[in-house]
């Protein structure tokens, strides 16, 4: 190489002569002639300035026009890696917040494709009257909790916001300094408080609130007592809090709203899958509580949503405010919904809904798998794989600190660090996504799809090729 002299700026490729190579050419059908066009005239800008600093060699104009495509190749191959697409969690987190949380049942990712057309969104068919969205799951929802009426916005956050400003503006909520949560991406329940109008009034200590606590701040200011359950948290110790039934008690008591915040929405006991107890929809319902607030996307196991259940007067009065309309789903989240409930409705959600299938898989069944993956793998020249024993945090801000036992998937590449191989299982055809742990890369197959069982080899098997 000689450096003493720059290359000719005239030897620089045009960008029509990059956009006719091979290499370019076959990247136009899938990404566009716009931002194709837009990735060579930026390459071709890098090249320009590597001239002036003398730092692009001897190169003749036919080798800088290979160095360019290839340069558009390298930004055609990043472009794809940052799409929205199909992943394998292998990490062992079910409800993993980075990678959507709850993977959908098969039945709901098949009645995307026919919501995809036109439904009957806001149409009573029988009568043809305009009907509000997610009427046709009220029968389903009162059939699995007992509430008297439903409604589906967005997420849970929009649900506090929306029950908040609906039946509380301008009015006080009482609720405990323990239940004061965050709840992701710095969005903290006092914040949510401000947005909807309500006063916020604190009671107790971060770690005890007693019911004569609630009791003492009730005034005539008061609209409301919230409870609210810190899904990603624990306080353990010297602890005590209320449980919704002695707050419901207080609220009918004061002539007051009692609103509970479940968080995780979860319809099942998942303390026989060895978890610890998290409220459901159903119990608070038969508590008395007369708003109750839950995520769709978490123990629930369906889309992201937001669900208000209660009394009849109060979840009417939430869906007529204005926020109302801002908040609401679309119709592949209502489609999507439908089906995970039937699931429950049916009694199948154990075999049919992903999240609480994985929740219900016995280590025996999870080490089988591993051991099959591992046999139908075979032998693999530079990748060493043994199947372990480990345990899994369930995640996705449900359940903190919960973990079950999981079967593993070792692996250790003869040349590449673990970082490296983690980065190249992420970024290859079948984009595994794994954990690192104790210097090893960890397949866990507590958060895999039985179906996706098989892409776990095609994966290594290009890893240990050298391909992606």
């Amino acid at each position: 190489m000689n450096h003493s002299s720059p290359v000719p700026l005239r030897n620089l490729p045009a960008v029509a002569a990059v956009l006719e190579h091979a290499a370019v050419q076959a990247l136009l059908d899938e990404h566009g002639r716009p931002a194709v066009t837009a990735w060579i005239r930026e390459e071709v800008a890098r090249l320009r300035e590597r001239l002036r600093s003398a730092d692009g060699s001897d190169s003749s104009p036919d080798e800088l026009l290979e160095v360019a495509a290839a340069a558009v190749a390298q930004r055609s191959r990043r472009a794809e890696h940052s799409r929205l697409g199909a992943v394998v969690n292998a990490t062992g987190v079910i409800l993993h917040t980075g990678l959507g949380r709850a993977p959908l049942s098969a039945a709901a990712r098949a009645v995307l494709a026919e919501a995809a057309g036109a439904v009957n969104v806001e149409i009573d068919l029988e009568t043809t009257d305009r009907r509000y969205r997610g009427h046709q799951m009220l029968d389903a929802w009162q059939t699995l909790t007992g509430c008297e009426d439903a409604l589906v916005v967005n997420n849970n956050a929009a649900a506090t916001l929306l029950t908040l400003q609906s039946l509380c503006a301008g009015r006080e909520v009482v609720i405990s300094r323990g239940q004061l949560i965050e709840i992701g991406g710095s969005f903290r329940l006092p914040e949510i408080f401000a947005l909807s109008g309500a006063t916020l009034k604190e009671v107790g200590t971060t770690n005890r609130t007693r019911l004569e606590d609630y009791d003492r701040a009730i005034g005539p200011e008061t609209a409301a007592v919230m409870h609210v359950h810190p899904s990603n948290y624990r306080i353990v110790g010297f602890t005590t809090s209320p449980p919704i039934e002695e707050l419901v008690e207080l609220a009918r008591r004061r002539g007051i709203v009692a609103i509970d915040d479940i968080g995780s929405g979860s319809l099942v006991d998942v303390t026989k899958y060895g978890l610890p107890a998290e409220p459901t929809f159903q119990q608070s319902i038969a508590a008395g509580a007369d708003v109750v607030l839950g995520s769709g996307d978490k123990l629930l196991g369906g889309p992201q949503a937001g669900i208000v259940l209660g009394t009849g007067k109060h979840v009417d009065r939430i869906r007529r405010h204005p926020l109302a309309r801002a908040v609401r789903v679309g119709k592949l989240t209502l489609a999507a919904l439908q089906a995970t409930l039937d699931a429950y409705l049916r009694q199948t959600a154990e075999k049919e809904v992903p999240t609480v299938a994985m929740m219900a898989a016995t280590l025996d069944s999870l080490l089988e798998r591993a051991r099959t993956i591992e046999q139908d793998c075979g032998r693999l020249e530079r990748l060493k794989m043994d199947v372990r024993r480990d345990t899994a945090p369930v995640g996705g801000g449900s359940l903190p600190a919960a973990e079950l036992p999981t079967a593993v998937l070792a692996l250790a590449h003869a040349e590449l660090s673990p970082d490296e191989l983690g980065r190249r299982l992420r970024l290859g055809r079948i984009r595994l996504v794994c954990r690192i742990q104790n210097d090893a890369v960890l397949v866990d197959l507590r958060s895999v799809l039985p179906e996706d069982d098989s892409k776990i080899c095609l994966a290594l098997g290009l890893v240990d090729g050298g391909g992606l």
